[in-house]
């Protein structure tokens, strides 16, 4: 067996929970299969894992429409086919990878194994982005390889309803659910607080953490919306970078320096905060905030379980899977239709636990318990390279 793994992310460049989800499945799978990984991006070092090869868009896509990006994943991919066909299997994660994989099947009759982390249809916000043309090309690549693939993983049950509602003509029986994992022996609870006076924020006074991406995904347009009616008494460290636009950053922006000019204790984390110190702001804080609007999963939710803190998160997609209401956090419901209700909710579910810390405590205890028992990469690794073994043989 050489199955090689195709992504957009991989270390150093991670931003996102696929990204993380392949550092760390790759890492426990070549302790199984020989790997390699085929990546975005610029030549790595060698760092003791399976070996990468990274691929760059051409120069020549770099131009000023926003159909650009899009064209430039797929010159990646294309590059990506390089030497494939002496893979046994072929194993893509995301849209920006997926037609690579798609193309391996139908050149070279290599088994396609797509892991489903998320959906563009589901994500129409993309179109800003990509535009409209971008937006239509990788809908396209997502469509083309789920439907064609070998085997679909799905990171959630909810994930895997997900898969045969968005694309009906994928066969139920290809799909399995493989949920994401976390390594608890690294995310646990720190007792150091250097790194959050390092990034400002006062290891005294309780705060409530956000940890994500600047999308529309993420729901931070709804948290900020919640900040004013949050116990003033509470930090807001909103731990957020990688903006999927760049007017969707100076929106941020804005909102952050108007909380700011009405409320202490408000600190934006833009650049990207190194792993020690993320646990450590993971590990201190009263409460971490998961207000997605859509998340097959969402891995920031078992970082902060496994660091002994309290979630308070939408009930969407496959968080409830993860986050049990009551007991590991507090689940708030969203309606698209409703987005002042879900504001309300989350200010009121955050209070709640600012206003009953050892409520919170005894929840994050709670939590890392549950990701002890259920969730690790290594038994993701091993049903991955079970899975491996049934379609590429």
């Amino acid at each position: 067996m050489r199955p090689v793994i195709l992504t957009r992310e991989y270390p150093p460049e991670v931003y996102g929970g696929a990204g993380v989800h392949v550092e760390y499945l790759s890492r426990e799978l070549a302790k199984l299969v020989p790997l390699e990984v085929r990546c975005f991006g610029a030549e790595r070092e060698p760092d003791g894992g399976p070996p990468v090869r990274a691929f760059e868009p051409w120069e020549a896509l770099g131009h000023d429409q926003p159909y650009a990006a899009a064209l430039g994943v797929l010159s990646v991919d294309l590059a990506m086919l390089d030497g494939i066909e002496t893979a046994t299997l072929v194993h893509s994660h995301t849209w920006y990878a997926n037609f690579a994989g798609h193309l391996a099947k139908v050149m070279f009759e290599i088994p396609h194994v797509v892991t489903a982390h998320s959906f563009e249809p589901q994500r129409p916000w993309k179109v800003q982005q990509l535009g409209s043309g971008g937006y239509a090309l990788s809908s396209w690549c997502e469509r083309t390889a789920l439907e064609h693939a070998d085997a679909v993983i799905a990171v959630s049950g909810a994930m895997r309803g997900a898969v045969l509602e968005t694309y009906p003509q994928v066969d139920p029986s290809r799909v399995q659910v493989i949920r994401n994992g976390i390594d608890p022996f690294e995310f646990k609870p720190d007792p150091h607080t250097d790194g959050l006076v390092r990034w400002g924020v006062d290891p005294v006074r309780p705060y409530v953490l956000f940890v994500g991406r600047i999308s529309r995904q993420k729901g931070i347009d709804h948290l900020l919306d919640a900040v004013p009616a949050l116990d003033p008494s509470a930090q807001f460290v909103l731990c957020a970078g990688s903006p999927d636009t760049p007017e969707l950053r100076e929106e941020v922006a804005r909102r952050v320096d108007e909380l700011q000019a009405q409320r202490s204790g408000v600190v934006w984390l833009e650049e990207m905060v190194p792993r020690a110190d993320l646990i450590q702001l993971e590990a201190h804080a009263t409460v971490l905030t998961v207000p997605s609007v859509y998340e097959p999963l969402g891995i920031v939710n078992l970082e902060a379980m496994a660091c002994e803190t309290a979630v308070v998160a939408s009930a969407v997609g496959g968080i409830p899977e993860v986050v049990v209401d009551g007991e590991t956090g507090l689940l708030v419901p969203y309606d698209p239709n409703d987005p002042a209700a879900f504001t309300a909710g989350l200010a009121a579910a955050v209070n709640e636990l600012l206003a009953e810390p050892e409520r919170a405590r005894e929840m994050g205890v709670a939590g890392r318990r549950r990701v002890l028992e259920q969730f690790s990469w290594r038994s993701v690794a091993e049903q991955t390279a079970a899975l491996y073994a049934r379609v590429g043989g």
